[in-house]
């Protein structure tokens, strides 16, 4: 059980990047009629590099407006040793009631929960075991709500960190970011992690 706190501000950062290439080889000038074979070999390979392509990889773009159900591929740093690329899709925003902030104490009274449910997957396949992604509710209208929530509501939005195997491209779990307003509601849900997207959050609306 996590006891919860209420802080007014918010800061997190983040850096990330991926690539690929690939080239071919020219056939030999002169050859007898019967080495023929030798030629298909180098022009079947680069074609299956190109088929290749890492298309999961393609990390989406500063202020990319998505819609819930929606992937978008970010890059992301937890620690200095934990960074990578993942995917994020968020996949609901739930409307609590204000008893459910009674763990949070005093500062949370007149505030109405949201809840940020999402699914996160390991998309570079580096060792992102136990990192956790915490994502920020937006108000109607597109200001931020100017609480940051350190906590969850169990049962209701469970903060989940990275399992012990989130070290392998492919792998995934479900999580939620905790937001909360007093007075406009939550519409949309962004991520701002990185100076790129600090200035351009991927934001997701229903």
């Amino acid at each position: 059980m996590h006891k919860g706190r209420i802080v007014f501000a918010a800061a997190l950062a983040t850096i990330g990047f991926g690539l690929s290439a690939c080239g071919s080889e020219p056939a030999p000038p002169k050859a007898p009629p019967t080495p023929p074979p030798a030629a298909p070999a180098p022009s079947s390979e680069p074609a299956d590099d190109a088929g290749a392509a890492p298309v999961d990889g393609e990390v989406t773009a500063p202020g990319t407006k998505l819609k819930l159900g929606e992937r978008a591929v970010l890059p992301f740093e937890y620690t200095k040793q934990k960074k990578g690329t993942i995917a994020v899709t968020v996949t609901a925003i739930e409307k609590g009631s204000e008893a459910d902030m009674a763990a949070f104490g005093e500062k949370a009274k007149g505030m109405t929960p949201y809840f940020l449910k999402m699914k996160v997957e390991n998309v570079g396949g580096t060792d992102l075991a136990h990192a956790s992604l915490k994502l920020n509710g937006v108000l109607e209208g597109g200001s931020g709500t100017g609480v940051v929530l350190i906590g969850d509501i169990p049962g209701k939005c469970d903060n989940e960190t990275a399992p012990a195997k989130f070290t392998t491209k492919g792998a995934s779990y479900e999580t939620c970011s905790l937001s909360a307003t007093k007075d406009k509601p939550v519409t949309a849900v962004e991520f701002d992690e990185g100076d790129a997207y600090q200035d351009g959050p991927v934001v997701w609306t229903s």
